[in-house]
């Protein structure tokens, strides 16, 4: 029985289709080949908007194709908004083609002028800080303090990425839980228990995008316009931004080689509403905060009602004694909001971290969280959660430790060799990078003459920085590169002044 369309039927004689119709290739289906052939004649004007086309017999029989083959072809194309049928009449060239609805329409000038209105932002828009060029990903070179790229277990990750795609339950993919994937949040709380004293349990865990995001949440729930908080000066420099968007009073407090001082904070604050400190690894300067002051100023926020937010970046790499316990381990009666990030022990396109706190709290910070993102990337959550419960998790970070140990040895003694006492390593032995004041050089290296990229310290405070003050990460290329760096370094800062050899100082 033959095929009846009525949008195929032709009661008039119709134009010729006047296509230069080529061989099908070798594999293809006859019938995708003729779409595809009468799509390109009208996108290209051959065949003109409004154009009926020959019946379905007398085009099957022109090209020596059954007509069923033909009828699949024009169905095809008039599913897709190509062709059009009209009830006794034929087949047409539709008026109004998909393409017509993917191409922007001109706005309209008057007086040389738009005649739409401008936008308006708020205030908050104008608070914002500008963000930076997008430009192409580009290998790391020295002295770029990432991860390595290249010691990352990636076939591994894809295998578990992959079981937990093919194991993922329809409920599972539908929704999640806006504080993040259970498993997951149950494997957090094990692992920091056993590595930095942080002892919680899953409900005080929250997944979120990263360190930068935590914070975020925190300001939404803590602060009000106007509230003090005393931030580490000097430190990464999307704090203050994302303070001052917020219209918190910021109460810069130096830092010392013993960390953030809160007798000083005192004196520049009586009453902060939050505190901003990196305890295990200061960034940028690098010195790691005794027990003392965190006793002391987990004491001074317990009196005054401050919360503290401890940024734990990369507490995992430490290469000279153990880690201290983390403030939050530390604290009975005072809000810590405590957050880490796997970005830095895996790799940055990662983008989870962790927000932990107390349990009277967490579900406040969940319906933050709930009200901004709903909830993150479940899949990339679950496959974690199993890379953790494995132990993969913490045999990556011991190899890491090991190697970047012997990276960091080997920038050390670079910068011994080329610069003697030119250069001053600041800082414990620990984290990602180093921080390095020269002495006597003449100019910053140019990334693009010099093949280094150095990063100048003085982006990072709020008072005058010192002079010639740089980070030098050591994690992501080989020793052998960290040496070249060092003797570029040294080719670009010629002439300058080189004291005795000395051994490693910090």
């Amino acid at each position: 029985m033959a095929l009846d369309v009525p949008f195929l039927r032709m009661t008039k004689a119709a134009t010729p289709l006047d296509l230069p119709l080529g061989d099908a290739r070798p594999g293809s289906k006859i019938w995708r080949w003729l779409y595809e052939e009468i799509r390109k004649g009208i996108l290209s004007g051959r065949l003109k908007r409004g154009t009926r086309l020959p019946a379905t017999r007398d085009l099957a029989r022109q090209h020596g194709v059954s007509r069923g083959t033909v009828v699949m072809a024009f169905e095809q194309l008039h599913s897709e908004g190509y062709l059009e049928g009209r009830t006794g009449d034929g087949t047409y060239v539709s008026a109004s083609l998909p393409e017509d609805f993917l191409t922007a329409q001109p706005i309209a000038i008057v007086d040389g002028r738009s005649s739409r209105t401008k936008p308006a932002l708020s205030r908050l828009a104008n608070r914002l800080p500008n963000a930076p060029g997008m430009s192409s990903v580009e290998p790391p070179r020295a002295f770029s303090p990432e991860p390595s790229p290249d010691e990352f277990p990636i076939a591994t990750w894809a295998q578990i990425a992959a079981r937990c795609l093919r194991g993922a339950t329809r409920r599972l993919l539908a929704d999640s839980d806006c504080r993040g994937y259970r498993p997951l949040r149950e494997a957090i709380a094990n692992y920091l228990g056993e590595a930095r004293g942080v002892r919680c349990t899953a409900d005080d865990v929250i997944i979120v995008s990263g360190i930068q995001h935590g914070l975020d949440l925190t300001i939404r729930l803590v602060l009000d316009p106007g509230d003090a908080v005393c931030v580490e000066d000097p430190c990464f420099p999307i704090v203050p931004s994302m303070l001052k968007a917020a219209l918190a009073k910021i109460v810069p407090v130096p830092v010392d080689d013993a960390g953030f001082d809160s007798l000083e904070a005192r004196r520049r604050s009586r009453h902060p509403k939050l505190i901003y400190v990196t305890p295990a690894h200061q960034f940028p300067l690098g010195p790691t905060m005794p027990v003392s002051r965190r006793l002391a100023l987990l004491e001074w926020c317990s009196r005054t009602g401050a919360w503290i937010f401890e940024d734990d970046y990369d507490s995992e790499y430490r290469y000279h004694r153990a880690p201290l316990p983390a403030l939050y381990g530390l604290a009975s009666d005072v809000p810590v909001v405590y957050i880490g990030t796997f970005s830095k022990v895996m790799y940055p396109g990662i983008r989870l971290g962790y927000l932990i706190t107390s349990a009277t709290l967490a579900h406040r910070f969940a319906a933050a969280k709930l009200t901004m993102d709903r909830h993150t990337s479940l899949l990339e959550q679950m496959a974690l959660a199993d890379f953790i419960e494995t132990g993969l998790l913490e045999r990556h970070v011991r190899r890491m430790r090991r190697l970047y140990q012997q990276r960091r040895m080997a920038l050390v003694s670079a910068l011994d060799h080329h610069f003697g006492e030119a250069a001053e390593i600041l800082g414990d032995q620990a984290g990602m990078h180093i921080l390095v004041r020269f002495r006597n050089v003449e100019r910053e290296p140019d990334p693009a003459r010099d093949g280094v990229r150095l990063t100048s310290a003085s982006k990072y405070y709020f008072s005058n920085a010192p002079a010639n003050e740089f980070v030098m990460g050591f994690t992501a290329i080989t020793e052998r590169a960290l040496r070249e760096g060092v003797s570029r370094l040294e080719r670009a800062w010629s002439p300058r002044a080189k004291g005795a050899k000395r051994g490693d100082r910090g």
